[in-house]
């Protein structure tokens, strides 16, 4: 535990770095919001296609780990979807509270997750992470999107935009170009590879600085049953299962470990975007990422713990 915790106080503090920097005021909304652009549409992308072009697909169980992460995320959707009536009926939890508990069980911080794995498995790890957002992302993206038209109240997009959502997505587009050079055998030219790598090493700070500036300790409520479960449904009910999952295919060592810490980080700070685009409840979207995130940085060290 010491060995894994250790691991993780770097993110943990530069997550509260960002969060002391946003609430100095030394860098305000507006600007937080072209530094999360940069770490969005340049950074990580960057760091996923020279990641991805240069890993060696043989080496790790590509397949089993997809396998493992799609049967955990399916599973958990197949669960909470049925009991979405239940839990309207005894706590008064309503569609667009719900759509928010979902997104907060089953999406994933990738930042946090790719500085995780940096820490905790190198190079070897951040590979393995990539392959496992090529699984991950469409299909989260699609759930999330067909959850909010069911349930919430805002406008249902089209099959067209969800496509374009998905391949103008940028880390799907820098993950499928790494995969193209990476099949081509083609070596990227030694001063284009020296710059992504500059690039590449500015994207993992720059972007937990930014998950610490979105940090709203002030909005959150008294807790009450959605906050909770929005909270809780995911660290304590993902990592056993993914666990379990990955036991049945297969998964072990350090692709295990990336298993588990896709499971287990807190849920993606977009999800608030699309929450607040598609009339999901966004006050309570806001609260459950940031208590999640909170909450991870034991549960996440735990979690590796208890199942690596």
């Amino acid at each position: 535990m010491l060995t894994t915790l250790t691991a993780l106080m770097p993110v943990i503090l530069v997550i509260a770095s960002g969060y002391l920097i946003a609430r100095t005021g030394l860098i305000t909304g507006d600007q937080w919001r072209g530094v999360e652009r940069l770490a969005y549409f340049v950074l990580f992308p960057v760091v996923l296609f020279r990641t991805i072009s240069q890993a060696d697909f043989s080496s790790f169980p590509t397949l089993n780990m997809g396998a493992s992460l799609l049967a955990t995320i399916f599973c958990m959707a197949i669960v909470l979807l049925p009991i979405r009536t239940v839990i309207e009926r005894v706590w008064g939890i309503g569609p667009p509270r719900f759509t928010s508990i979902f997104q907060g069980t089953l999406r994933w911080n990738a930042m946090i997750a790719l500085a995780i794995a940096d820490n905790v498995t190198g190079e070897a790890g951040l590979a393995m992470l990539a392959v496992a957002m090529v699984f991950m992302i469409p299909v989260l993206n699609v759930l999330s999107i067909l959850v909010l038209s069911r349930y919430a109240s805002g406008a249902t997009p089209s099959a067209a935009r969800i496509l374009r959502d998905l391949y103008t997505n940028p880390f799907i587009v820098s993950i499928g170009a790494g995969v193209v050079l990476n099949v081509s055998g083609l070596a990227l030219p030694s001063t284009v590879d020296d710059t992504l790598a500059i690039f590449s090493r500015a994207a993992l700070p720059i972007g937990i600085i930014c998950v610490g500036a979105g940090l709203d300790l002030g909005s959150l409520r008294r807790p009450g049953p959605a906050l909770t479960m929005g909270t809780f449904l995911r660290p304590v009910f993902m990592p056993p299962l993914a666990f379990a999952f990955a036991s049945l295919f297969g998964v072990t060592g350090p692709a295990l470990a990336v298993v588990i810490i896709a499971s287990s980080v807190p849920c993606a700070s977009n999800s608030y975007l699309l929450a607040r685009q598609m009339g999901g409840d966004a006050k309570l979207m806001a609260e459950i990422i940031t208590l999640q995130t909170l909450v991870a940085t034991l549960s996440v060290p735990l979690a590796l713990l208890l199942f690596t």
